[in-house]
């Protein structure tokens, strides 16, 4: 016996409507029971319309107005809602409704700006702060005795000296190096910015210098002068860096302004950061003492390579003033890559650089970020043309060592001070 309903069975009984009929009860047979629109509902106590009673007449098919050749009419417009546009019931321009308003572009743009700039500017300030809690500030200027007086424009002494100190074995042979304990200046440059544009000088280690009185580092003691001449980088291996920018003054008569200092490794480490150098080798260098093997031409040269390139001195024809003039071309070089926007703009590249420099520099207590930028800036504008590299005159040599041009030396001192354009050409 079938308990389901009329028309809910199976495949086929008779007439039966449902799926595998022959023949498809009328649509008007299964008509679902409707309410009139608009008509009010029932009140309390009346009964419902019988079933079927007030339905409305269904639309023909072919009459034009049902489902026939206009079914598809307002779809067409894009009218699905039934209002312009395609938009829903309520909705506003642009498909927003009450509840949703169009969004206020000028007001995200602007919110947007202030994100970017407060980001940028806490990261700024950050990477300052960063950056200047790196400086090694260990130079005491103010134990300089007997001082020139201070002239137009900024002085900074650079030097590189051949400390090992914290270099492995490993790196000491592979950065030929030695094992030479203490440390002694291996170069030793006057840069001088002003608005006259800027001049690169170099100190041969060689020179010949009076060591004058001064005031013992760390003893603090006084130490009359006797007349006593040396070559310059004595006076550092004999009292470090304040005894040697006393020396410097002494024989100059130019006050210097700032000291910065650079060893072995940090060198190494500092061109390794910063991808390499590109520079033009003037000839082929192969020399055993430094563990240069270069040939002549463009190449760019990693920190092994540069620290090699700047410390040869007997492969050539000059001996240490060539070497001098080389130090100035590489470090020109070395400050106009790092300044170069793919380093700059690069954090990948500008962190490691910045943080392979500080780590490695010594510098003195008044030292600040923006008079070592300045430094740098200087350098790249005397690898651009736009300054002057020189070594400090030489009249001759005494005693193996190497003597100033004392009236060069003056005028030179004289432009420097004044902060005029150098005329002086060196050697």
């Amino acid at each position: 016996m079938n308990d389901w309903p009329e028309g809910w069975s199976g495949d086929s009984r008779g007439n039966a409507y449902g799926r595998g009929s022959a023949s498809a009860r009328p649509e008007s047979a299964r008509v679902m029971r409707q309410v009139r629109r608009g008509a009010p509902p029932p009140g309390p106590g009346q009964p419902a319309p019988p079933y079927g009673a007030g339905v409305p007449q269904q639309p023909s098919y072919t009459d034009g107005q049902g489902h026939g050749d206009g079914y598809d009419g307002d779809y067409n417009t894009g009218q699905v809602y039934g209002s312009p546009g395609g938009r829903g019931p309520g909705q506003g321009p642009g498909g927003y409704g009450p509840g949703r308003p169009a969004p206020n572009w000028r007001r995200r743009i602007k919110w947007t700006a202030i994100t970017v700039v407060t980001v940028l500017v806490v990261t700024t300030v950050g990477t300052y702060f960063w950056a200047d809690s790196k400086l090694n500030r260990e130079v005491d200027l103010s134990k300089v005795i007997e001082r020139p007086g201070a002239g137009e424009g900024t002085n900074y002494l650079i030097v590189g000296s051949d400390s090992r100190e914290g270099m492995t074995d490993d790196q000491k042979k592979d950065l030929h190096t030695g094992d030479a304990e203490g440390k002694r200046t291996d170069s030793m440059m006057i840069l001088h910015t002003g608005d006259n544009g800027s001049t690169l000088i170099s100190l041969p280690r060689d020179s010949d210098v009076e060591i004058p009185s001064f005031v013992g580092s760390e003893s603090g003691k006084e130490y009359p002068g006797t007349g006593r001449r040396t070559k310059l980088n004595a006076a550092y291996a004999e009292d470090g860096p304040e005894l040697l920018v006393r020396t410097i003054e002494h024989n100059t008569g130019l006050r210097l302004d700032h000291y910065v200092e650079i060893g072995f490794a940090g060198f190494a480490n500092i061109v390794d950061a910063v991808g390499g150098v590109d520079i033009d080798i003037p000839q082929d260098i192969k020399d055993k003492k430094s563990g240069a093997d270069l040939k002549k031409g463009e190449q760019t040269l990693n920190g092994e390579e540069a620290l090699a390139f700047v410390r040869t001195r007997y492969a050539l024809a000059g001996s240490d003033l060539d070497r001098t003039k080389n130090q100035q071309k590489f470090l020109s070089a070395l400050a106009s890559q790092v300044a170069t926007p793919s380093t700059v703009l690069n954090p990948f590249k500008l962190y490691p650089t910045m943080g392979a420099g500080l780590d490695s520099l010594i510098v003195d207590k008044d030292m600040g970020l923006f008079d070592l930028a300045s430094m740098f800036w200087a350098m790249k504008s005397v690898s651009g043309g736009e300054g002057t590299s020189m070594n400090m005159p030489i009249s001759g040599s005494v005693g193996g060592n190497l003597r100033w041009d004392d009236a060069k030396v003056k005028k030179l001192v004289e432009e420097l001070k004044n902060d005029e354009k150098v005329t002086v050409s060196g050697n």
